[in-house]
């Protein structure tokens, strides 16, 4: 055990977030933890990061938080650059500070032991050899290599200073370094977010061979059938523990409610009929002494718990186009895309009911092909063209962002002038916005919910011809599943953007791949 908390709460401005987590991390633990959004997940790896602490119970109940020996635990949040002069293989050999040094000292002690064939240096040279060989002193270079490879830097960026690259590839930068440093107690949030299909799989091979621990909150469900053995899931703040990897958790949770449901019911009837039992012969005086006796076979009994309910709180639409269109829906060709330079050039055919999902490397111009569609980005050479009666609706991942001092309501009473107040509100309830949350100002949504306003308006217009950009980023598990079930039997054009392999599993009956 390297770390362990048992019965822990916390509390973030005298509210509490989470009530009871149970959690123990092993030398080799690859955890997934899983819940819906707002549930405190980050929270979690706050507290395990050290940088929240338990709150103090009041009550007689042990709550602990113990650590086994100095564990290194590595956050991508520390991962600041200490020096924007550096080459980007500089501040990558860096996270192997450990081996190179060892490498160093090999090198002198070889060099020793040549000029002098002693015992002695002989022994040195030996012992050095093993750590070098222990740390993966003979492939760490190819590690590396590989890995910068899989996302996305090419042997030019290599060598340019860190100053040089964006936001975003800094994020891959220190993300990497972070990996490659091997910390005791690896924590990720969501580090499949923004990697390209190609970042990922080589992301799942290396946590598999990974042979320290590793905890990881993520929606992406084949990366965790593919990485985890361990889930912890928060719900009603509270943790809860199943072995094996997402999918069998799934089936694992749905066995166990099942039995708790069982055994519940079962002992209410048991209570039920002994209680009736002690009723009917309790005052015969023949009978009173097998009355008591049920009486106490009452009292004894451990009472079953009631399985809590499931938090499955999503948003619906039961949604047909207004007008199902023409069997041609999009004919594209030889459309060279980009903006001062063509990324790709794309070919292309869709008919009514067509599901496609576009995949392919970041930069290839995946995003600027559905903005040269949607008119935002003019073509460099080629041509496209819609069918008669096509009506889109459009989601860009930047809507995420969207920004407006409106209220909710407003905000969609702008979109549909003519919609009454009850009108709007009842759209806006199947898409979780109730009560008082419609009055919020779009500014105070998170990012998840900023998206659910944005296809709560789409589907509300009833298109015919769904062209989605990476619709799934901010959403948990559970808005991920509905979507695709309303995709899935949405009886129009579906073209979409994702990095998600299962939701493109789920829908699509095409690919556009943009490659090369």
């Amino acid at each position: 055990m390297q770390l362990k908390i048992q019965n822990g709460v916390v509390e973030l401005s005298g509210e509490p977030i989470l009530s009871e987590v149970n959690i123990e991390i092993n030398d080799a633990s690859k955890i997934a933890v899983v819940g819906r959004n707002g549930c405190g997940k980050t929270t979690l790896l706050k507290l395990i990061s050290g940088e929240y602490s338990l709150t103090k119970l009041d009550s007689d109940e042990q709550s602990f938080f113990a650590v086994s020996g100095k564990p290194k635990i590595g956050v991508l949040t520390q991962m600041a650059f200490d020096n924007d002069s550096v080459t980007l293989i500089e501040e990558i050999r860096s996270a192997y500070s450990e081996i190179l040094s060892l490498k160093y000292e090999l090198e002198a002690a070889q060099e020793k032991m040549e000029a002098d064939q002693s015992e002695e240096n002989i022994k040195s040279y030996t012992a050095l050899l093993d750590r070098f060989t222990n740390y993966g002193g003979f492939y760490f270079e190819k590690e590396y290599e590989a890995a910068l490879k899989h996302f996305g830097f090419t042997e030019e960026q290599k060598h340019r200073p860190l100053s040089e690259f964006s936001g975003g590839q800094r994020t891959k930068i220190a993300f990497l370094k972070l990996l490659l440093s091997k910390p005791d107690i690896l924590l990720l949030d969501e580090p499949t977010n923004h990697l390209d299909i190609e970042a990922v799989e080589w992301l799942e091979e290396y946590l598999k061979s990974y042979k320290k621990a590793f905890v990881t909150v993520s929606h992406d469900r084949m990366f965790l059938d593919n990485t985890v053995d361990t889930v912890y899931e928060i719900e009603h703040g509270k943790t809860h523990c199943y072995k094996g990897n997402y999918t069998q958790f799934v089936r694992l949770k749905k066995e166990l409610r099942e039995q708790q449901k069982k055994e519940y019911e079962a002992q209410k009837k048991e209570i039920k009929r002994l209680t009736e039992l002690v009723e009917k012969f309790r005052y015969k005086p023949t009978k009173a002494a097998m009355a008591q006796s049920k009486l106490k076979q009452i009292e004894r009994m451990k009472p079953a718990e009631a399985p809590e309910a499931y938090d499955m709180r999503t948003f619906h639409a039961d949604f047909e186009p207004l007008d199902t269109g023409v069997k041609d829906v999009l004919d594209i060709t030889d459309l060279a895309i980009g903006y001062e330079k063509t990324l790709s050039t794309v070919s292309l055919n869709m008919k009514r009911g067509d599901k496609v999902g576009i995949i392919g490397g970041n930069g290839l111009g995946k995003s600027t092909f559905i903005k040269t569609l949607m008119g935002q980005v003019k073509p460099i050479s080629g041509e496209y063209k819609f069918g008669p009666r096509v009506n889109i609706g459009y989601f860009d991942q930047q809507m995420a962002l969207y920004s407006s001092a409106d209220t909710v309501l407003n905000d969609f009473l702008k979109a549909f002038p003519g919609m009454t107040d009850f009108e709007a509100r009842s759209a806006l309830g199947a898409f979780l916005f109730t009560g008082e949350e419609v009055f919020k100002t779009v500014d105070m949504l998170s990012g998840g919910e900023r998206v659910r306003l944005a296809l709560c308006k789409i589907f509300k217009r009833k298109p015919n011809f769904l062209i989605l950009d990476e619709p799934t980023n901010h959403m948990d598990i559970v808005g991920k599943e509905t979507l695709e079930e309303m995709l899935a039997s949405f009886t129009g054009t579906v073209l979409f953007v994702s990095h998600d392999r299962y939701f493109i599993n789920k829908i699509s009956n095409g690919l556009l791949v943009f490659e090369n």
